[in-house]
């Protein structure tokens, strides 16, 4: 199924992960990117997804600017072989140049069997895409630890296939005047090849990507201990407290409080930062943040290049102050 002869295909095709009637928020940020892309390559977009409830779903997608969207009705829940069956047969009908899926469970399953089927490249847990010179899909993600942004592109072969991790890029707008083609197909077939014998249900541990308020834990924090006092003033707030690298790295503060490309990717809509300079590799993780308010004794800290509120200062004399007002205005 190699196809080197890159005229033949094009348009920008998403991923879309379905859940019982439900579209991931991931599947809403990959239609803003194909929307920007497209700005760029002038291809169509198209999209495609596999589940229950997919009348559901249509009207979720309601005035997203995609051309062509085919919906399956499957049976079952997310299995492997028969998703990417059903995703194989969808491509070769489409023949998009660029496949977008979410960098989540699902996506990370579906996206390196189908780049197996087409023989072509697959770049995983990308934070940037663009449009290069000769059209080619440059596939940007962090490597080494995050501590460069390494450029991948696809360029002999198509579909050029990308994950993208959750959170990182912008939901498209909704325009109602817009008018999509829907395609909806039943699948009659199962697949047994993996048989559940029991399953449980459990809850969600909500994380720091969920949070609206965050206040964030940097190299400038001198002892453990004193991580009480941003914990006190994020708690007072209603939010939770997160950190950077360099105190996961301590161990003062766990991986899953970790905010950069090698942690959690966050978008909220406060984040107040206490003693982080600002790495490449951490603002990465928080650049759609509403407002920032940034702590640093450092009047050069690359984190005052994109704080809303910056406050030069030392954080063991601005924070307490913090917790003080926020008590009385309480």
């Amino acid at each position: 199924m190699l196809e080197t002869d890159t005229k033949k295909w094009s348009g920008i095709l998403v991923y879309l992960e379905c859940y019982n009637g439900k579209l991931h928020p991931s599947s809403e940020e990959l239609i803003g990117e194909a929307v920007r892309l497209a700005e760029t390559s002038g291809d169509a977009i198209y999209a495609t997804g596999i589940g229950q409830k997919m009348e559901q779903i249509q009207e979720m997608l309601e005035g997203y600017p995609v051309k062509k969207v085919y919906l399956y009705e499957a049976k079952d829940e997310y299995e492997s072989s028969l998703y990417t069956e059903i995703m194989t047969q969808c491509i070769e009908t489409i023949k998009p140049a660029i496949v977008l899926v979410g960098g989540t469970y699902e996506g990370r399953s579906l996206a390196p069997g189908l780049a197996v089927r087409f023989r072509t490249g697959l770049t995983a847990d990308c934070t940037r895409l663009t449009i290069n010179e000769e059209g080619n899909l440059v596939q940007s993600r962090p490597a080494f630890g995050g501590n460069i942004m390494a450029d991948i592109v696809t360029q002999f072969t198509r579909p050029q296939f990308a994950t993208v991790r959750p959170g990182v890029m912008q939901k498209a707008e909704k325009d109602h005047r817009i008018v999509t083609e829907y395609i909806t197909e039943k699948i009659e077939k199962t697949r047994k090849e993996i048989e559940v014998i029991s399953s449980k249900a459990e809850a969600v541990e909500k994380g720091i990507a969920d949070e609206k308020i965050l206040v964030v834990a940097g190299r400038g924090v001198k002892k453990k201990e004193d991580l009480d006092m941003l914990r006190e003033l994020a708690e007072l707030l209603g939010g939770t407290l997160a950190s950077s690298r360099a105190l996961v790295e301590k161990g003062w503060m766990l991986p899953k409080e970790q905010i950069g490309l090698s942690g959690n990717t966050v978008s909220p809509d406060y984040m107040i930062t206490c003693g982080v300079s600002g790495t490449v590799q951490f603002m990465a993780g928080m650049k759609h943040t509403k407002n920032i308010i940034a702590i640093n004794e450092d009047p050069k800290a690359r984190i005052f290049e994109i704080a809303h509120y910056p406050i030069v200062g030392d954080l063991y004399e601005i924070v307490p102050e913090l917790i003080r007002i926020v008590k009385e205005r309480r």
